[in-house]
């Protein structure tokens, strides 16, 4: 695993709460999963790791933020927070995929060599993010992050490799690992980002200032194609 700079990483894109930081040599994280408690959650467990890894909110470098997608009222939770405290610290922030995440974890932990992440996105749909293991071992997408039903996956097809499939959203909607079933080889345990390895995808290059993040809304951006057809 490739060392840290000063950073803080944060998700509430699912289930999860997630947060870590590092100090350039080691990682404190803390992770919990509890629907509907991030607002209680989040800021208790940001002053945690901090006050554990010695690290104050003016010595960071950037914030991490989990993009999503996920839950709209969870990446707004993280959203809003991370640029309140990147703000008022005069810190940049670095927007990282949620699912990238889960997929960085699957191919630290296993022989995996595609990943398919598929997190719930409720009304029948799942947030899909499909992966090959790619340099230093890190998640390469292979496919744009998109909303999957429940049907077969099209980005499925040309690979004659099998996919592991890690998230939460295979086990909310079993049908869809069935109809897929061809394609699909192992399934990891890992459900939900955890902060650690927003970390390890953490890139500064890719560092905005907080009034410029915009969270993967991926329905919200399919509900506007038709507008912008007919514009």
């Amino acid at each position: 695993m490739r060392r840290y700079t000063k950073l803080l990483a944060i998700d509430t894109s699912s289930v999860a709460c997630t947060v870590a930081v590092s100090d350039g040599d080691a990682v404190v994280e803390r992770h919990v999963e509890q629907p509907r408690e991030h607002t209680r959650l989040l800021m208790p467990m940001i002053r945690g790791v901090l006050d554990e890894s010695g690290v104050a909110l003016t010595d960071l470098d950037a914030i991490v933020l989990g993009n999503g997608p996920g839950s709209f009222i969870g990446m707004r939770i993280a959203a809003s927070v991370s640029q309140g405290l990147a703000h008022g610290a005069g810190l940049n922030i670095i927007p990282v995929s949620s699912l990238a995440a889960v997929a960085a974890e699957v191919l630290d932990t296993s022989d995996a060599e595609f990943i398919a992440v598929a997190q719930d996105a409720h009304m029948n749909e799942v947030y899909l993010g499909l992966y090959a293991r790619g340099e230093g071992n890190l998640p390469q997408p292979i496919a744009s992050e998109y909303l999957q039903g429940q049907s077969v996956i099209e980005s499925f097809s040309g690979h004659d490799q099998t996919f592991t499939i890690a998230g939460q959203g295979w086990q909310r909607y079993p049908e869809l690992a069935t109809i897929n079933a061809q394609w699909i080889g192992k399934q990891s345990a890992v459900l939900y980002p955890r902060a650690t390895w927003l970390l390890t995808l953490s890139d500064t290059s890719t560092a905005i200032a907080p009034k410029d993040i915009q969270p993967a809304y991926l329905r919200q951006k399919v509900a506007e194609l038709p507008r912008i057809r007919k514009s």
